[in-house]
């Protein structure tokens, strides 16, 4: 009999990590398509295609959000650089020339479209924030250029709402509503999960649904940014969709 009550407790413990780990394996069948990386492509460099990031794919299958950050640094029109969209993984990939972009400074935040169309994943409906405790997952290129494009998937909790204003690159970047939005920051998530360079990008998503509920855009720093690949601090930062919303609606 004791031996049957010891039984009963295991299958109790381990049963709900058990269906979790089944929802995030259906989950990501679905996720995966829609993960692309970002970069800078060069025809006279080698490699020709530099990668500096990760993208997902939404509605209507053309459009890629990513990081405002990302594609911010100045190409050089001279070398024919410009920025595009890798989809597909390890050695099967395609590139799109990003035809457009839509971005918020304020929010880091900025869709790409492209003249495919790719499969796309679904926004959470709800704008209020995803309570604390809440199981997450992101999937993107952690450390693109020296990994490759393997999508990888990191999992955790949202540890907090913290508030958090995103610093303009340069001063020509600091248009009214920048600077209004600087002296009132906003609620981002705290994550208790583990991102990386390259993770920038990245949709957060919950593991059962994999609707989407915020973008990966930072991660704190505990030294140096030298560190951040030898002593990484295991917190990460995310963008609530709640402003990808904004920013789709938005006249250009």
């Amino acid at each position: 009999m004791r031996a049957f009550f010891s039984f009963l407790l295991i299958l109790i413990s381990v049963s709900p990590l058990t269906a979790h780990q089944n929802d995030l394996q259906a989950t990501l069948s679905k996720i995966k398509p829609s993960i692309v990386a970002i970069g800078i492509y060069n025809p006279t460099a080698a490699p020709r295609t530099k990668l500096i990031g990760t993208g997902f794919v939404i509605q209507p299958g053309n459009q890629v959000v990513t990081n405002y950050h990302v594609i911010a640094g100045l190409l050089d029109s001279q070398k024919q650089e410009h920025y595009v969209v890798l989809s597909g993984q390890g050695t099967e990939v395609k590139q799109h020339k990003v035809l457009t972009q839509k971005k918020s400074i304020a929010h880091d935040l900025a869709i790409l479209t492209i003249a495919d169309s790719l499969p796309s994943l679904t926004l959470v409906k709800q704008n209020t924030l995803i309570a604390d405790g809440t199981d997450i997952a992101f999937t993107g290129f952690p450390i693109t250029q020296v990994l490759g494009l393997y999508p990888a998937t990191h999992r955790g909790i949202v540890a907090a709402h913290t508030p958090i204003a995103i610093p303009a690159d340069n001063s020509a970047q600091l248009h009214a509503a920048a600077i209004r939005r600087l002296n009132e920051p906003f609620l981002v998530y705290q994550l208790d999960a583990m991102a990386y360079p390259g993770n920038s990008g990245s949709p957060l998503f919950l593991p059962e649904s994999g609707e989407v509920i915020g973008i990966i855009n930072s991660v704190h720093i505990k030294s140096t940014r030298e560190a951040v690949l030898s002593d990484p601090s295991a917190i990460s930062y995310a963008i609530p969709v709640r402003y990808l919303k904004l920013l789709q609606v938005e006249t250009p």
